[in-house]
């Protein structure tokens, strides 16, 4: 068997895609490529961020989650940051915003008060502060900190997000971190967004929560979109559910979304006549 095949086998099978994932053996390309790393879906988004940051020639860029909630995906970040930083040679600094004090009251039926509720998701900062290493922990209504922020210059270059902020008037207010200067993001961000489709009950749609405020973004913003890659599920050697929260904020009048970063080995540039 192809060890492609069987490596995409492997990673089929619960229990050895777990000891894979736990032992770390192998490239860390390989093992981004069959999913065998924790939270593959922020392994992907900052991959991709920082392959993109190295092909435009960009020393350093940053990685946003918002909605840290306890902070398990937030240390995971970080942890990813660290870890796949070390391997591109870029450097990358992680950002948590979050209100401190759990979800806020919702506004109305667009945040899904059906689903979600003042107080979920309480934070214990000390405990997370802790946890971190150099992450940054943001503090307070992200309509206030976001642009602050932003405005701070202080940001190396956003080039992935997680959104898990629930509501659509938090996500809403959380994409004004696309909003800075063309240099304050890649020409493409890459996003996750946590709550599309789950939970069932919620009944997800492009008129309620986090669609509903990608939907309005999009018509908003004319040369700016954040759209999901097509097909992307298709192309993964292990296909799974996340594959579908994977959104790209692409930015058209960026002065580098034009630059061509394609590979620069043979194969990927050129299809030779068969012999």
């Amino acid at each position: 068997m192809r060890p492609d095949l069987l490596l995409r086998q492997m990673a089929k099978v619960p229990i050895v895609k777990e000891l894979w994932t736990k032992s770390r053996l192998g490239p860390l390309e390989m093992r981004l490529r069959y999913d065998a790393i924790e939270q593959p879906w922020y392994a992907y988004g900052v991959y991709s961020a920082a392959w993109l940051a190295r092909q435009l020639g960009l020393p350093a860029i940053s990685v946003a989650e918002f909605g840290v909630a306890e902070g398990r995906g937030l240390v995971m970040l970080e942890r990813l940051a660290e870890l796949i930083g070390a391997e591109l040679e870029i450097d990358i600094t992680t950002y948590g915003f979050d209100s401190g004090e759990g979800m806020p009251k919702p506004t109305d039926y667009r945040d899904l008060p059906h689903v979600w509720g003042e107080g979920f998701y309480r934070m214990d900062q000390a405990a997370l502060r802790a946890r971190l290493k150099r992450a940054r922990l943001v503090l307070g209504d992200v309509a206030r900190t976001v642009p602050e922020v932003v405005a701070s210059k202080t940001m190396t270059p956003l080039g992935f997000v997680a959104f898990d902020l629930d509501y659509y008037s938090s996500t809403k207010a959380a994409f004004r971190i696309f909003e800075g200067p063309h240099e304050t993001r890649l020409p493409r961000v890459q996003c996750y967004f946590d709550d599309i489709s789950w939970p069932e009950f919620g009944c997800m749609n492009e008129y309620v929560g986090e669609l509903l405020a990608i939907r309005e973004f999009n018509d908003e913003h004319p040369e700016m979109k954040i759209c999901p890659i097509a097909h992307l599920r298709t192309q993964r050697q292990v296909p799974a559910r996340w594959n579908e929260q994977i959104y790209v904020c692409h930015d058209f009048g960026h002065p580098l979304y034009a630059k061509n970063v394609a590979p620069r080995d043979a194969s990927f540039r050129r299809i030779p006549l068969p012999t």
